[in-house]
């Protein structure tokens, strides 16, 4: 009796112990926007082709946002003018103090098709043939970490699909062009990057933004579907300043400094680009004149 008390007590501590571990190693959900998708290949060079109903763009677009979401380490952030802030982007390769809080999300991706390639080979023998439909596809990717404007990963992947159809003694079905193959090599040639943006995204500290503070209350960006539950507490960090490097040009930021902590109250808020937390200052001073400057951080 004391042994299966014993070994009931050992595989509740077992199971307590991963719980909390699990509860410890929960990741926080990215917001990633995708934002101008286009079509560069060379029939979109046509005097005939329509720029404005790009559909492989949109095509590439919405194969790129559902294996975002499918991973379920990301929320997928929808907006209107997401084309004219990544042209401020590239640009500029930096953002103002306030456009990483009014773009709603963590992550901007930048696409486009750079390759669309169809062809038909057949194989005429003595008593059958043959004919492969083959589609080759490149697709070009760029990941701007919205905070800071800069471009940090970019890549190009390509893919390819096929089919075959046969016929023996004159027997046997010939298809049509199978229209599917361009989405398949869309896929695959997507399927080479999202890994990769995947592990970008998920390698850089998570972050939100301190939006108000009412009655000794602080706002911040991101709710419940990002992963934000009642009684988390986040650090609370102040960047360090930016400096120019002479010789790239470009905008660095120096390393930033903990000065205090949160902790979660309440979420609430319908859609991930509307959700907001409510959160308590457990310890440090936050100069509630300069909210815009502090950048709520994970725990390490």
């Amino acid at each position: 009796m004391r042994k299966r008390l014993f070994l009931i007590a050992l595989c509740l501590f077992t199971f307590s112990s991963y719980a909390q571990d699990v509860e410890q190693t929960k990741a926080l959900k990215r917001k990633v926007a995708i934002g101008r998708f286009s079509n560069v290949t060379k029939q979109s060079q046509s005097i005939f082709y329509d720029q404005e109903s790009d559909q492989l763009g949109k095509q590439a677009s919405d194969i790129l946002a559902m294996k975002l979401v499918s991973s379920d380490k990301f929320l997928l952030i929808e907006r209107q003018d997401y084309d004219k802030i990544a042209n401020e982007l590239i640009q500029t390769n930096r953002l103002s103090d306030t456009t990483s809080t009014q773009i709603g999300a963590d992550f901007l991706i930048i696409g486009s098709v750079t390759h669309l390639g169809r062809k038909t080979v057949g194989n005429q023998k003595l008593f059958s043939s043959s004919i492969k439909q083959e589609v080759e596809a490149g697709v070009s990717l760029r990941l701007v970490d919205v905070s800071t404007g800069l471009i940090v990963f970019s890549g190009e992947g390509k893919g390819n699909s096929t089919v075959q159809d046969k016929k023996v003694m004159g027997f046997g079905e010939r298809a049509d062009f199978d229209a599917t193959l361009t989405d398949k090599a869309i896929s695959a040639a997507i399927n080479q990057l999202v890994e990769e943006i995947i592990n970008k995204c998920m390698d850089m500290p998570w972050k939100a933004y301190i939006l108000s503070e009412e009655d000794g209350s602080y706002i911040l960006s991101g709710g419940a579907s990002q992963g934000i539950q009642v009684g988390d507490k986040y650090d609370i960090l102040k960047p360090g300043k930016s400096v120019k490097n002479p010789q790239t040009g470009m905008m660095i930021q120096l390393p930033g400094k903990v000065i205090g902590e949160l902790q979660i109250d309440m979420t609430f808020g319908d859609t991930p680009s509307t959700e907001v937390s409510m959160a308590t200052l457990v310890s440090g001073d936050i100069q509630k004149d300069q909210l815009s400057k502090y950048v709520v951080i994970e725990k390490k």
